[in-house]
C-alpha cells in the first residue's frame, strides 16, 4: 500500500476570508464527504466575519487567538477544537505577535449524499467492510509488529 500525501505549499497560500489558506481536500485520491483547508491568521490581523451553510470545525495547530462566534469571544489555543453550526457568524482575532495556524473542516448534507452515492459498491466500501470484519485480527497483527520492534530495539 502507498501512503497518499496532499502537500502543503506554504509559499503559495491564497488569501480568503482574511486569512492565508490552502485547500488540501478534495484531492483526486480521496473523495471524502468533507473539505479541508490549512489556514494562517497572520499576526495582528482579524479574519473576515462570515457565515455559510456548511457545518465547520476548526482545529488550532499553532499559536493562539480570540475566536468570535455569535458575538461571543473566547480564547482559542493550539490543541483546541471548535464547531460551528450552519449560519453562525464567526471570525478569528489574532492580536498577537505570532501567526495563528489552524485547520478547517467543513461539510454539508449534499457532500455526504454525493460521497455515499459514489462509493456504494466501490472498492473503498469493500475495503471498509473487510477492515470492520477483521478488527481483532488487525489489532493482533499491529501488536505483534510493535512487540517485535520493541524486542529488536532492546537488543
Amino acid at each position: 500500500m502507498v501512503v497518499h500525501i496532499s502537500r502543503l505549499d506554504r509559499d503559495n497560500l491564497l488569501h480568503e476570508y482574511g486569512v492565508d489558506t490552502q485547500r488540501l481536500q478534495p484531492w483526486p485520491v480521496l473523495n471524502a464527504p468533507f473539505e479541508f483547508s490549512y489556514a494562517v491568521c497572520r499576526a495582528g490581523t482579524v479574519s473576515k466575519l462570515h457565515t455559510h451553510h456548511e457545518q465547520e470545525i476548526f482545529v488550532a495547530v499553532a499559536g493562539e487567538c480570540i475566536l468570535e462566534c455569535g458575538g461571543e469571544q473566547q480564547p482559542f489555543r493550539a490543541g483546541d477544537v471548535t464547531y460551528f453550526t450552519p449560519g453562525q457568524l464567526h471570525r478569528v482575532h489574532n492580536h498577537n505577535d505570532e501567526d495563528f495556524v489552524f485547520c478547517s473542516i467543513w461539510w454539508d448534507p449534499e457532500m455526504t449524499h454525493r460521497f455515499l452515492a459514489e462509493h456504494a459498491g466501490s472498492e473503498t466500501e469493500a475495503l471498509a467492510a473487510k477492515a470492520a470484519a477483521n478488527v481483532a485480527e488487525n489489532a493482533q497483527a499491529a501488536e505483534a509488529i510493535e512487540t517485535a520492534e520493541r524486542v529488536g530495539a532492546s537488543e
